[in-house]
């Protein structure tokens, strides 16, 4: 069930942080992994207060228990079959799921590998449920670009194998702030020079100047948050005048501190002044939401009226990574709504 009754984008989220508590539970058993504490509510409860950290390297930590379970292929296609199904439930029409393929090679597994489990949990949820899903590669920063240099290149080398079978594009996510952004340059020389469609985590914790390195020096055509982009007014009606999407995700920033509140988020100016703002999940688990809670927020405390919310999904599908046979008809109907 859901409470707004109109096709539904997310852009913006994370595999790793959407698994269900009982299959997380259920997988450590069979892996033989001990997980903190014994019992699941326990373990809700602790993930609860742990979102609240603020600060995103220690949010990050959350994903250690998550990603260690994330081992085999029959892992990780049950579980991108469960998201989708989750999300099919909420009236989701279009998700594009990211993850970091080079963090599930412990059990064994090749980059294509675990990208290509992925991609079949997905298809299944879609010959399922009314729903579309396309998969995100994620690159990885851990601080320096050196650290993981040859197993970004492999991540790009595994997506473009699977591009157009069910994989969409291709992200950096991570740490940021620790190194300039510029370091990760060659990485998406390379990506273009494989024409993979790619977004870039920018502008959440650091400011501006990555989302400026992002979309002009990297070429990205979407944002990974990106909302400190709004404190410098001459950058923000630069990129009002681009078609560059930013993936925002209000509830995770509040959680991280990269935002003080609902109420002084920048989302709504943003979208005001012409950037092309969307409204996404990032971590549904870990964070405990839905799209749904975030656009009762967004109403209730960021300052968006309906039709807001109308026009972020039309921003969210124009911008999505899949094909045009896909968005046509949500395009269709979004767009029918907003003329009434």
């Amino acid at each position: 069930m859901t409470v707004f009754d109109f096709p539904k984008i997310d852009l913006h989220n994370h595999l790793d942080g959407a698994l269900r508590p009982e299959t997380l539970y259920d997988l450590c058993d069979r892996y033989g992994i001990e997980p903190e504490v014994p019992t699941i509510e326990e373990y809700i409860a602790l993930t609860r207060q742990r979102a609240n950290c603020g600060s995103v390297n220690e949010y990050l930590k959350m994903f250690d228990l998550p990603c260690s379970v994330m081992r085999s292929a029959e892992a990780l296609e049950r579980i991108t079959f469960e998201l989708g199904e989750d999300m099919a439930g909420q009236g989701v029409a279009y998700s594009e799921i990211r993850f970091a393929p080079q963090q599930h090679t412990h059990g064994g597994l090749s980059q294509k590998e675990a990208i290509e489990a992925v991609i079949r949990g997905a298809k299944r949820c879609e010959e399922t449920y009314p729903i579309h899903l396309g998969i995100l590669a994620c690159m990885m920063s851990y601080g320096s670009e050196k650290i993981n240099w040859e197993a970004n290149l492999e991540t790009i080398d595994a997506a473009a194998s699977c591009f157009g079978k069910g994989l969409v594009g291709i992200d950096l996510a991570g740490a940021e702030g620790i190194v300039p952004l510029e370091n990760f340059a060659a990485l998406f020389e390379k990506a273009r020079e494989m024409n993979l469609p790619f977004t870039c985590h920018a502008g959440d914790s650091p400011g501006p100047e990555t989302v400026e390195t992002a979309v002009y020096t990297f070429g990205a055509k979407r944002i990974g948050h990106g909302h400190h982009l709004y404190f410098d007014p001459g950058l923000t009606r630069k990129i009002a005048k681009l078609d560059t999407v930013l993936e925002i995700c209000p509830t995770s920033n509040i959680q991280c501190r990269t935002e003080p509140s609902y109420e002084f988020h920048p989302a709504k100016n943003l979208l005001d002044l012409g950037v092309k703002v969307t409204i996404n999940t990032d971590n549904r688990f870990l964070a405990d939401v839905t799209l749904d809670s975030e656009y009762e927020l967004c109403l209730s405390r960021m300052g968006f009226e309906y039709r807001d919310l109308l026009r972020m999904n039309l921003n969210a599908i124009n911008g999505a990574f899949c094909d045009e046979a896909v968005k046509a008809p949500i395009r269709k109907a979004l767009e029918s709504l907003l003329a009434d």
